[in-house]
């Protein structure tokens, strides 16, 4: 699970993908959810980091 951090708020989804000018966000059915430009996405973090089940040396980054 992942969550796209926008300035309005978060969207969670299950995968994305990478487009020329931002990311497609899909749910676990594999639904469309929502197009996000790169110039709103502040970061697409996995959920993981909210959990706390990573190490110091792993990071989500975008």
């Amino acid at each position: 699970m992942y969550r796209a951090i926008l300035p309005e708020g978060q969207i969670e989804c299950e995968r994305y993908d990478r487009a020329e000018n931002g990311v497609d966000l899909y749910d676990g059915d594999d639904e469309f959810i929502a197009f996000v430009p790169y110039a709103n996405l502040h970061a697409l973090a996995d959920e993981e980091l909210y959990t706390g089940d990573t190490t110091e040396d792993e990071r989500s980054i975008m």
